[in-house]
């Protein structure tokens, strides 16, 4: 069986016309026809790669509604969808809801007064599950999402503003590594990433990296799909192994994102 991703064309992209996170500047101007052609070459790659992918009709007035990792946590048969902090987002979640259901998977809906922003802010290593909260999803989640999918769940605070969901300082490879900003996280993150990835298997980025949404990546095996990197951290991954694949999505930083966020595996656990 093949790797499945969800994807949304970015045919309703736009100017920055509201701020949710520290990289969305009002007023921005993004340029559309480069956001189309960067996630078709990101399409592209992920195809190339032996994954398909499977997109949903975006909705007008809803440009965030491309980045599909925050549509909702996949594990198996089942979906946690999410529940956004900010009102902009919110309206997505209907239509992330119902072309999950479509595919057959069970939807779980956590309680109205707990945030939870799906794969964005959990990322499976295996069977555990790594959770960020704080700014976007609430820690109150994680405790619901463990008895619904009966996993293990790893909390990890975020305390850098820059990097609001976990999937932009935090990114698990094939083979038990995992890349990550350690300055995302407190001492105590810090520790806790240590206590559970050995030395040989931890990729720590620098800061002009992580400014380069380097985490933000889509790992298929032995690749990793990123945007525009520093031949330095090519180089670290080459040495473990892994081939890069980089594509310009710097429209789409605009809004805070990058490749891991325009993707959601769909059946991670099944192939």
């Amino acid at each position: 069986m093949s790797l499945k991703i969800f994807m949304c064309p970015p045919d309703y992209y736009y100017n920055i016309d509201y701020e949710i996170n520290p990289w969305m500047k009002k007023g921005t101007a993004c340029a559309n026809q480069a956001a189309v052609e960067r996630w078709n070459e990101l399409k592209s790659i992920i195809h190339s790669l032996g994954a398909e992918v499977l997109t949903m009709k975006p909705q007008p007035g809803l440009p965030d509604i491309v980045f599909t990792a925050n549509a909702a946590l996949i594990y198996r048969d089942k979906a946690v969808i999410s529940r956004f902090r900010h009102k902009e987002r919110q309206p997505e979640e209907k239509f992330y809801e119902a072309w999950l259901l479509e595919q057959g998977f069970k939807t779980v809906r956590l309680p109205e007064n707990v945030n939870f922003e799906g794969a964005g802010d959990a990322l499976f290593s295996g069977e555990t599950l790594y959770s960020g909260y704080i700014p976007r999803s609430d820690i109150s989640s994680h405790a619901y999402i463990s008895e619904a999918l009966g996993i293990r769940i790893i909390s990890l605070e975020l305390v850098n503003p820059r990097f609001y969901h976990l999937d932009t300082c935090f990114c698990p490879l094939t083979d038990g590594y995992v890349m990550y900003y350690d300055k995302a996280f407190d001492e105590y993150g810090n520790r806790v990433i240590e206590a559970n990835f050995p030395e040989e298997k931890r990729i720590v980025v620098n800061e002009e990296e992580a400014g380069l949404f380097s985490c933000n990546a889509v790992s298929i095996s032995k690749s990793v799909i990123m945007n525009k990197t520093t031949d330095r951290l090519k180089k670290v991954l080459a040495d473990k192994g892994f081939n890069t694949y980089e594509v310009d999505l710097s429209e789409f930083m605009k809004a805070g994102g990058s490749a891991k966020c325009l993707t959601l595996k769909l059946n991670e656990h099944s192939v």
